[in-house]
């Protein structure tokens, strides 16, 4: 299994700019702060990155976000993941919101050479308590080309979360995560669902 040695989150990666202001709105409503640039890129610990099928996180003010994750080893791979994040942390600064989580990401993952001809037609999709949460194509975000170019390349064992989609219905807490990454070309799916175990917070 693939564990990275550095982890990148892109942030604000939304290629369709009236997309990315409502994004930006909706954590506005709940107190983030607009970013200074898009996109922007956060460093996170390594270990955060997690094949688990469960997580815990401090009190109720967490959700998952489903992104596709660029895996540099020998060769650039793709998986699908969730940049599970800490909302209440996130008002007072989204690189600590983004340190407080784990991020779960699928067990598979396909050679990005592999998807590269029709990379347009993969479509991200996520379930909050078995309700569709997020759903819509890859390309609402940037190329993989466009953010490893912003960044300048992954490294070898580097891993790169690339940014998601707007929630329907609002950003809401979850006990249960589903997401998918959908190849309709080649006919498959990359798939990984987690649940979140709430821990008390006693002071």
């Amino acid at each position: 299994m693939f564990q990275p040695a550095e982890l990148v989150i892109a942030g604000w990666t939304g290629r369709d700019e009236a997309a990315l202001r409502k994004h930006i709105r909706e954590l506005e409503e709940i107190g983030v702060k607009a970013p200074k640039t898009t996109p922007i890129f956060y460093r996170v610990s390594a270990s955060l990155f997690t094949h688990e099928t469960a997580i815990q996180v401090s009190g109720p003010d967490t959700s998952g976000e489903v992104e596709f994750v660029l895996m540099q080893e020998k060769e650039l791979r793709v998986a699908v993941g969730s940049d599970h994040t800490d909302r209440k942390a996130e008002t007072i600064g989204v690189s600590l919101s983004k340190q407080l989580c784990a991020k779960p990401v699928s067990r598979e993952s396909w050679r990005y050479d592999e998807v590269k001809p029709h990379w347009e037609k993969l479509v991200l999709r996520a379930w909050a308590d078995g309700e569709l949460y997020q759903e819509g194509p890859v390309t609402a975000m940037r190329s993989p080309e466009d953010l490893l170019q912003r960044y300048g390349g992954l490294k070898n064992g580097w891993a790169m979360f690339c940014g998601t989609l707007a929630a329907k219905g609002g950003i809401r807490p979850a006990g249960r995560f589903a997401m998918e990454l959908e190849d309709p070309v080649l006919k498959r799916k990359l798939w990984h669902e987690y649940r979140i175990k709430v821990l008390p917070v006693e002071g």
